[in-house]
């Protein structure tokens, strides 16, 4: 069985290091069925400078460099470089989609390497959800594949 292969981007990410209340448990999830081998996580290089800082988040502090540095080389995390390749689709999605540089280089990378599912709370990425890509890229917030919850409290 080949293991679900979905691409996070910096936002995905800082909502679980930062333990963002709206975001937190979606993200650890998804941790814990890709500690389990189930799932591997792809990102972008970008990602480890850019988790550190993003706009309308608390940074992630200093005292915490050890913990993050650590986080981003466990094996179910799949780190891919930026490329001349992934650069100039990044370019294209930022002038055909209006996506923000930054956010087209993580759609790009995604589109490159054929990862069917992005992960992201960016509405703006939201948006793109079955848009680009072929098959077409499902854009969605973090969650593990095949996960429902079931409110007992509704089914009674």
């Amino acid at each position: 069985m080949a293991l679900d292969r979905r691409y996070w981007d910096s936002d995905a990410f800082l909502g679980h290091l930062s333990g963002e209340p709206d975001k937190a448990d979606a993200c650890s999830s998804v941790l814990e069925a890709a500690e389990a081998g189930r799932i591997v996580i792809v990102t972008s290089a970008l990602t480890i400078a850019e988790v550190l800082y993003i706009k309308g988040h608390k940074p992630i502090p200093t005292a915490h460099r050890e913990k993050v540095s650590a986080f981003f080389k466990q094996p179910f995390i799949s780190v891919q470089n930026v490329t001349r390749r992934i650069s100039e689709l990044a370019r294209e999605v930022y002038w055909d989609h209006g996506v923000r540089p930054k956010d087209a280089v993580h759609v790009a990378t995604a589109l490159v390497y054929k990862i069917p599912v992005l992960n992201t709370f960016d509405g703006v990425l939201l948006g793109m959800d079955k848009k680009l890509g072929e098959p077409l890229m499902r854009v969605e917030k973090p969650h593990e594949p095949g996960q429902a919850k079931l409110d007992l409290k509704q089914a009674e």
